[in-house]
């Protein structure tokens, strides 16, 4: 490489939303740029046009933004090396330009063979068990006469690399090493599309040698292409860069991570609560784990101890329990202003009620590991339910049931008719002098009280604090419906 700072880029494609797996090449790709003060560069490749998605490379600006990983250069940063979109880059002719030195090579060819002749190929079934055509070379045949004459009459064309039937072909990973192939496992891949475009496996490297990029980070599923990029790096005499395959992500069944899971895109995770630090955070450990087997870390801790080298090849999987366990270690981190001002839509789900919204936060903060767990989790203030089952009464360990609760709130609701402090302290002391005349735990006076004020088994809020947040008013109502509903 021309330059000895280290150079990364994600360069991904406007097709929809972004997938975790881009997103952890995204997050390793800078990390590994930034842990040695290098260069991360955005650059997008929509070469693809049937795939284009409208909005969508705005999706990946609002990601990219939302995560941290700010890049140095990209389209709306000249650093010198643009225009970093594949379609900008097209129209200054460079894709063209390289692929007619290597047609002059030997090391790519036109092709003029219509759909009709491609569909008679042989196919056979790689590993994915997808059905592939091998191309024949028909068309390297051709001489240059007969290319000049089919070019000067219009005849539609694509550019092949022209990919030898002997020998094999070997490239180096950084984690899995050395990988040899036989040459004549690889079809001669189209670097020209009939429309002018080139294919997503040419433009790559064509665009990472002439921006410079030293470092190369994707999933493994490019394993099998690699040899393909490594032979047109050959071909041209350029230095290849660094390669970091990535090991596959996988749901909890150690199936390949899918849409239908429902967690395979950041949007997705964003919209069902999660906190883009810690999806960031969780993202990081999905092949890669550090020196000390700690989990929680700032981007920037993970920029100070990131390492390619410790990336693992195995499957990484995505385990939504862990997920959800640690974006609620960094709901309780939050200081309280910015935490209500997130949790704040989702309270306004469920409640319509002039109550507290703030102290309705307050009892939910240490209680949830994602925003979206609020609204079940608080509905109650708004109203209780009327069907709820009158077995939850029932405490072996709090020795009640319906009879005893009965008695409780029906001693209780005078006591509450007299209250005028209905703060939770005053409240708290006023019926643990109740608990003391009765000679009872506290649990079996609290336990039937919070039961007739929310209708739930659990709550984020005990008996008292209930009653703080939905008033006296309420409290009473609420009482006098459960002592009808036990009677």
């Amino acid at each position: 490489m021309s330059t000895t700072k280290i150079r990364t880029r994600y360069a991904p494609s406007p097709t929809g939303k972004m997938h975790v797996g881009n997103l952890r090449s995204a997050l390793y790709e800078f990390l590994i740029a930034k842990h040695e003060d290098g260069v991360f560069m955005l650059r997008i490749e929509d070469t693809d046009q049937e795939r284009f998605v409208e909005g969508a490379t705005e999706i990946i600006y609002r990601t990219l933004e939302l995560t941290g990983l700010k890049h140095d250069e990209g389209p709306d940063k000249d650093g010198g090396y643009g225009p970093y979109v594949q379609s900008e880059r097209m129209k200054t002719g460079i894709y063209m330009k390289y692929a007619k030195e290597l047609i002059e090579k030997g090391e790519a060819y036109y092709c003029f063979c219509d759909k009709e002749r491609l569909e008679s190929l042989k196919t056979q079934v790689d590993e994915d068990g997808k059905t592939v055509t091998m191309y024949d070379k028909h068309c390297l045949s051709l001489s240059k006469e007969e290319v000049e004459a089919n070019l000067a009459a219009g005849k539609p064309f694509v550019i092949r690399q022209n990919i030898p039937n002997e020998g094999s072909t070997t490239f180096h990973d950084e984690l899995y090493g050395d990988i040899t192939v036989d040459n004549v496992e690889m079809d001669d891949m189209i670097l020209i599309k009939t429309d002018g475009y080139p294919t997503y496996n040419f433009a790559n490297v064509v665009d990472d040698h002439t921006m410079n990029i030293t470092h190369v980070v994707r999933g493994n599923e490019y394993l099998s292409s690699s040899p393909k990029y490594q032979r047109l790096y050959d071909a041209f005499g350029w230095e290849s860069p660094v390669y970091v395959h990535l090991p596959l992500i996988t749901d909890e069944n150690h199936k390949k991570l899918s849409k239908r899971s429902g967690h395979s895109s950041f949007e997705d995770l964003i919209e069902q609560g999660f906190i883009a630090e810690a999806v960031v955070n969780y993202i990081a450990l999905l092949g890669w784990s550090p020196e000390d087997n700690r989990e929680i870390f700032t981007l920037d801790e993970l920029i100070r101890d990131f390492d390619y080298h410790r990336i693992s090849k195995s499957p990484a999987v995505f385990d939504m329990g862990k997920l959800r366990w640690m974006n609620g270690e960094y709901i309780k981190a939050m200081d309280f202003e910015p935490f209500y001002e997130r949790a704040l839509p989702y309270i306004r789900e469920v409640i319509t009620a002039p109550l507290d919204l703030k102290h309705i936060a307050e009892t939910v903060k240490s209680r949830i590991e994602t925003f979206a767990d609020i609204p079940e989790m608080i509905d109650f203030f708004q109203a209780v339910p009327d069907d709820y089952d009158t077995e939850m009464y029932t405490h072996k360990k709090m020795k009640t049931d319906a009879a005893t609760s009965l008695k409780v709130l029906t001693d209780t609701l005078p006591i509450l008719e007299e209250q005028s402090d209905y703060s939770n302290d005053a409240l708290y002391q006023t019926l643990s002098a109740y608990v003391e005349r009765e000679g009872v735990k506290t649990g079996y006076v609290m336990w039937p009280l919070r039961t007739a004020l929310s209708g739930k088994a659990v709550t984020p809020a005990g008996a008292t604090e209930i009653m703080e947040v939905i008033g006296k008013e309420e409290t009473l109502k609420r009482i006098r419906a459960a002592i009808e509903k036990l009677s």
